[in-house]
């Protein structure tokens, strides 16, 4: 039998294993895994299809069906796959969109906030690169007593303008992410763009300035409502919901504005309403809201202390399995604003390590098990990568023990996070690509590998000490 006859064989199975060809809306593959948006959860039998010898897990992911072959043969099922069905084929892009039509209306609004961050994604991650770099020159204790700039004079005008570019992505974060967000929900991202500078107006009294009592805002009155002139530094929370009002209005004055007047008088009034909404409604909510978001997580620190931090890590795969988190973008970018560091990228950087380091432990328990050992390899190096999914739904969370020995291990290691003040300046890479945004402050780099450490091989031993008693309790009965 050929390559290709093999391939068609295990897709024609795998068809089946899915309920039929009408069980499935669409399917597209990624580096590893086949992506499948199946119509009836019920009729797929995943026992089967992960007994498949190709397959080296499977899991669901929301709406979505994701089958892992690994690099290189993925792409070749993928193609017998489409030939089986005479599917056409769809980017990823189309397979999560078609996903999430199937969400209800909470699960399409975290979506969506995720797909605002993402986007502005690229700036934050290189505002991150660039403020660790001026940290890394100019901070004294990491290289030797002195900073660098001091040993090396010429670099002090390198580390200023790397400083003045780096911050300068943060003083406007709010614009971009009310760009992006315009543009996530369907309104011309210029649109936003002019709220957005709006909102960070130099005629406007600085929100900074005013907390501290530095300067007085003016108020004002339209139409009989009262207007306090501060502007909305540090206001992303404000600005993910202005892009949804820009959005809307934009969309609603397009539909209902006759073609004739629609260039002159659609841009006006969204701009006009949206503004107006801004400093009445949207911004002073918003406001609290940020405030209670951020109180909350500073509240939790402060006063629960260690437990706070271990109590984070220990259930952050947990909200990974609901999928809740990926709302924690836009909470970690207003930290970032509001105090200037981020304490929760290295909670969550080391709850995925230690999920790494239980599948390590079953590997080790299973390590003659050919199949055991693909599956195990693959998810292992995902975590490695910041990714948890192939771990949690491939090994941890079939084996319940994996999962809380991860769980556990998290824990652990968030105690140390929390002993150490361990921080990161930006967010959105986790584990190994998580060194890029180490807060370099207090030997940083050393104690963001020392809990790493603490994830993995606690969630290994833990994995192994956790098995061995369960099967001392299967023999005991």
């Amino acid at each position: 039998m050929s390559k290709q006859q093999e391939y068609i064989q295990v897709s024609q199975k795998l068809v089946e294993l899915l309920g039929g060809k009408d069980n499935i809306q669409g399917v597209a593959h990624c580096a590893t895994r086949l992506r499948i948006v199946f119509n009836d959860k019920e009729l797929i039998n995943e026992q089967k299809i992960d007994e498949l010898p190709e397959v080296k897990g499977v899991f669901f992911v929301g709406d979505q069906l994701q089958v892992i072959f690994g690099a290189g043969l993925v792409n070749e099922v993928y193609e017998a796959f489409i030939k089986t069905t005479g599917l056409e084929k769809m980017s990823l892009s189309d397979v999560k969109k078609t996903s999430t039509q199937k969400q209800n209306w909470f699960q399409q609004g975290i979506k969506s906030v995720s797909d605002v961050f993402i986007e502005v994604m690229p700036a934050i991650l290189a505002a991150a690169l660039l403020l660790g770099l001026s940290g890394l020159l100019g901070q004294a204790g990491i290289f030797g007593e002195q900073a660098v700039v001091e040993m090396v004079p010429w670099l002090s005008g390198v580390n200023t303008f790397v400083h003045i570019v780096s911050a300068s992505v943060f003083d406007i974060l709010p614009l971009i992410v009310i760009y992006s967000a315009t543009k996530r929900y369907g309104g011309r991202p210029v649109l936003g763009l002019v709220i957005g500078a709006l909102m960070l107006s130099g005629k406007l009294a600085n929100a900074y300035d005013v907390a501290q009592g530095i300067v007085s805002a003016e108020t004002i009155h339209v139409f009989g409502l009262p207007i306090d002139l501060i502007g909305f530094q540090g206001g992303i929370i404000i600005a993910v919901m202005m892009g949804a009002v820009v959005a809307y209005f934009d969309r609603l004055f397009e539909r209902v504005i006759p073609s004739n007047f629609k260039l002159l008088f659609s841009p006006m009034l969204t701009i006009f309403v949206s503004a107006l909404l801004l400093f009445t409604i949207v911004g002073p909510f918003g406001r609290l809201l940020a405030e209670i978001v951020t109180g909350s997580l500073l509240w939790t620190t402060t006063n629960l202390g260690i437990f706070g931090y271990m109590i984070f890590a220990g259930v952050h795969q947990i909200i990974v399995i609901s999928g809740l988190h990926h709302i924690f973008g836009a909470i970690e970018s207003q930290l970032l604003v509001d105090t200037g560091t981020n304490f929760l990228n290295p909670i969550f950087s080391v709850a995925v390590a230690a999920q790494g380091g239980a599948v390590l432990g079953y590997l080790a328990m299973n390590w003659k098990n050919q199949k055991a050992k693909q599956i195990g390899i693959s998810s292992f190096t995902s975590t490695l990568f910041g990714i948890s999914e192939p771990a949690i739904f491939g090994v941890t969370l079939r084996y319940r023990y994996l999962l809380l020995a991860g769980c556990l291990a998290a824990a652990c290691a968030g105690g140390y996070i929390y002993v150490t003040d361990l921080t990161a300046i930006g967010f959105g890479t986790t584990v190994l690509p998580g060194f890029t945004i180490v807060n370099p402050a207090n030997n940083g780099y050393l104690h963001y590998a020392v809990a790493h450490l603490i994830a993995v091989g606690g969630g290994c031993l833990l994995a192994i000490i956790l098995g061995k008693w369960l099967q001392m309790r299967k023999l005991k009965k």
